[in-house]
């Protein structure tokens, strides 16, 4: 959530950025409710002490009758204007949800075609395996049982798999650690607060990605993400203290809704996963370079297993609300001779952290909003959808990356 006097100050930026990431927002409205809680808000105020100073004139005897009549008419006003007033700063407050973070200057405007190649690793093979096929052909994953038991695109992963996966998490959760992230478990569920003090807001209900649990204030999380901006939620964080760099794992839910039509098969889209997700909480004037940390230590991850890939500049118009800028790191299949998705980071700037108040307390005792970023480290479903499609051979054994070997009993191939 954006500062109101942010907006109230910038409010051309405001109206640009929105635009150009595909906001529909009425800031001068936004606006003229401010403007009318302020007045309510001062006319409560006023009331509210007169209604003390009367209360002070009426101890110790009885009041007089004019002050009697004073103190219902306040009560009266009161009684009209306080619902009033928070009536408004609720209609504020959601309104404000709805404005997206503004975009940095360097962030490409347009929509998803417009995003700008700034990296690439590795060379683009011209054969590799499919993963699904290859996978069912060792029965290393089941489709079919998780289908009966949970519903379409939920699976069992068995044998070589489900250690290929454990691998990957221990040999990312090493490298998360060794560059001094601490390692967390998290909560597989939030409130509906702490959803959308992250800016999980779905522009319409058909694009809601979470699973909600019927008849409780919570849901599914979609990532690590979620419960890791929860977790310093109304606190004031000592600047001495920054940054805190944490690493969640958890399992991801997410119905992929309008998801139709992108690369669905196997493993590549489903409604659970496993992830290692990056988290930092940071000073304002920090975190573009904790951005670029960030970055490079899923550089770090990929070029260690061996992965091909491009990171992209993500365009304005296919940034959600919460990020200021984002980078996607996109693994190159040789199997669909394109590249696609792996993971993200993005920085967030004070966008969750104002929605949850989570604050810093300078060293000169000054207290501020704080930044928030956050990216993927290893996200397993789409990770071993790359390793099968770049590490198989057909009708043969998996050879397994040098990095992951030590997590395999040295094993070199599965």
């Amino acid at each position: 959530m954006l500062d109101i006097n942010f907006i109230r100050q910038n409010q051309p930026l405001v109206e640009r950025s929105a635009r150009e990431k595909g906001y529909s927002v009425d800031i001068s409205a936004l606006l003229k409710l401010d403007d009318q809680r302020k007045q309510l808000l001062r006319q409560v105020d006023e009331l509210r002490q007169q209604r003390n100073r009367l209360s002070s004139q009426m101890k110790g005897g009885k009041p007089a009758p004019e002050i009697l009549a004073q103190a219902k008419t306040v009560k009266t006003d009161l009684a009209q204007l306080e619902p009033q007033l928070t009536e408004v700063e609720a209609d504020l407050t959601q309104k404000l949800k709805q404005v997206p973070n503004i975009i940095f200057d360097d962030v490409p405007l347009g929509g998803e075609e417009c995003s700008v190649e700034v990296a690439s690793w590795g060379g683009q093979k011209s054969t590799g395996v499919d993963h699904l096929d290859y996978a069912l052909s060792r029965d290393w994953v089941d489709f079919e049982r998780g289908a009966k038991v949970a519903g379409a695109k939920f699976y069992y992963l068995k044998n070589g798999l489900a250690l290929l996966e454990n691998a990957l998490l221990q040999f990312g959760l090493q490298k998360v650690t060794a560059h001094g992230f601490q390692f967390m478990t998290v909560p597989d569920m939030v409130s509906s607060k702490i959803l959308e003090g992250c800016g999980f807001n779905p522009r319409s209900s058909e694009q809601s990605d979470e699973y909600y649990i019927e008849g409780e204030d919570l849901a599914m999380i979609a990532t690590a993400e979620m419960p890791l901006t929860g977790y310093h939620m109304d606190e004031i964080i000592d600047e001495k203290d920054l940054p805190l760099c944490y690493a969640g794992y958890s399992a991801c839910f997410r119905k992929e809704a309008g998801a139709y039509g992108k690369h669905t098969r196997g493993l590549f889209r489903v409604h659970q996963f496993n992830k290692l997700e990056m988290y930092v909480f940071c000073l304002p004037e920090n975190s573009p370079a904790m951005h670029e940390q960030i970055r490079a230590i899923e550089e770090e991850i990929w070029q260690e297993l061996g992965i091909p890939y491009r990171v992209i500049n993500i365009a304005a118009g296919d940034l959600g609300a919460p990020a200021a800028k984002k980078y996607d790191i996109e693994y190159w299949s040789p199997v669909d001779q394109k590249y696609r998705e792996l993971t993200s980071c993005s920085n967030c700037t004070d966008f969750q952290a104002r929605s949850l108040n989570i604050r810093v307390r300078r060293q000169d005792g000054s207290v501020e909003v704080l930044h928030t970023l956050n990216g993927t480290a290893i996200s397993l479903a789409r990770t071993m959808v790359a390793v099968i499609e770049n590490y198989a051979v057909a009708g043969g054994k998996l050879q397994v990356p040098a990095a992951l070997q030590p997590y395999l009993g040295g094993a070199t191939e599965l």
